[in-house]
């Protein structure tokens, strides 16, 4: 009896994982049917809007011919060494920010005028100081991902309860203690929340990155695209860097979740 049923819940938790699954399926669908409907029609200059079909086979030849896989790598290997360099710097600096009000005090507004910056302003200045290879490329990226990062990480540590830190300290704990077994847990999902943040703000800035001179990438794709007026190849850039983004955030949320099941366990 038991067994049956711990069961149902679990096929109830898969039955709605595979209906969610169905309806970003059908969301996709829709908006390819109207994109077809639009180019069957008319409305848009078919010049300027190629049919699904058309970046279809755009995006085959292209694998096979100009390896578009080994655009997607790379940009894949960008963004993820930004991410990690970036919160590798970001989660000790809003750990301090958060847990020491002072410093958070004076460090705060300097946080949030950098982080107000777009990535692609700082391009003519990476470019002085960076010259145009790879640690060029990788800085923007870095910026990007730990300006968008630390903000998540601190205010969540600032949302502790602070009874869970007051009690901790009647009962004898020492601050290191605290920190282990009150804070990092709590901190938990907020550094996992800004694993997903960052990883969407690199793809975003990831564009503007590639522009400092990069030969090969899903941004020089976009790019070359458009100084070709090539727009299929333009099209392809786009929707590879939606989808491999899209599947980086579905690996990071199934992750999110097991790191997590304690939580929900306690509840």
């Amino acid at each position: 009896m038991q067994s049956s049923r711990s069961a149902s819940p679990r096929l109830q938790a898969g039955a709605a994982k595979m209906l969610g699954t169905l309806y970003g399926a059908l969301s996709f669908a829709v908006i390819i049917g109207i994109w077809a409907l639009i180019w069957w029609g008319g409305f848009v200059d078919r010049g300027l809007l190629p049919s699904p079909l058309e970046v279809l086979r755009h995006f085959f030849s292209m694998m096979a011919e100009k390896q578009l896989w080994l655009d997607i790598l790379l940009s894949s290997r960008r963004v993820l060494i930004g991410v990690i360099c970036g919160l590798a710097i970001a989660i000790p600096v809003g750990f301090l920010l958060g847990w020491y009000r002072g410093v958070r005090a004076f460090v705060d507004p300097v946080i949030n005028f950098f982080r107000a910056l777009p990535p692609i302003a700082l391009i003519p200045l990476v470019i002085v100081y960076f010259g145009i290879g790879e640690p060029a490329r990788l800085s923007v990226l870095i910026y990007a991902a730990f300006f968008s990062g630390v903000i998540v990480i601190y205010e969540g540590i600032k949302l502790i309860p602070p009874i869970y830190v007051r009690v901790s300290r009647a009962l004898g704990a020492t601050d290191f203690e605290i920190f282990r077994h009150i804070v990092i847990p709590a901190a938990l999902p907020h550094v996992l929340t800004a694993f997903r943040i960052a990883v969407g703000v690199c793809w975003t800035t990831l564009v503007a990155a590639e522009l400092v001179a990069a030969e090969r990438g899903l941004g020089a794709v976009i790019v070359s695209g458009q100084n070709f007026f090539q727009v299929p190849t333009i099209f392809v850039g786009i929707i590879m860097i939606g989808t491999v983004a899209l599947v980086m955030d579905k690996v990071l949320r199934v992750a999110t979740a097991r790191l997590l099941n304690w939580q929900e366990s306690l509840q």
